[in-house]
């Protein structure tokens, strides 16, 4: 398991690997949480949330959830630490992107996230 400090050091490093315009209008940055989230539609607490781009009161931030990554992840080390939180840090980039250019269709992240939702949902009806 990575400590804190190794955690916020590999997200800044991903951060400067993005273009400054990614960061237009992301005016609560990107914060490191030590939480762990489990989304609501969990069944017996099986997802854990790694990362989350929220639009409130005007204010657009990247959470980054350090709690969920270490008991999703427990064993990786930096390097592939790295890896994981590229991926999950370009996720949540693109969320902010897209709802900066109004994209809310059927090929957008969040109809593909909410398509994931249910049939990962549908594994539990009868």
């Amino acid at each position: 398991m990575i400590g804190t400090g190794e955690y916020r050091r590999i997200i800044s490093e991903l951060m400067d690997e993005l273009p400054q315009e990614f960061y237009r209008e992301l005016n609560g940055g990107v914060i490191v949480s030590e939480a762990f989230v489990i989304p609501d539609y969990s069944r017996g607490n099986d997802l854990y949330t790694l990362g989350m781009y929220q639009v409130s009161s005007g204010m657009r931030q990247i959470i980054m959830y350090k709690g969920s990554f270490d008991r999703v992840h427990p064993n990786a080390g930096p390097e592939e630490a790295k890896e994981i939180l590229r991926g999950i840090l370009r996720h949540e980039f693109r969320h902010h992107l897209e709802s900066l250019g109004g994209v809310h269709n059927s090929s957008s992240l969040e109809a593909e996230d909410e398509r994931q939702k249910q049939a990962y949902l549908s594994r539990f009806e009868k």
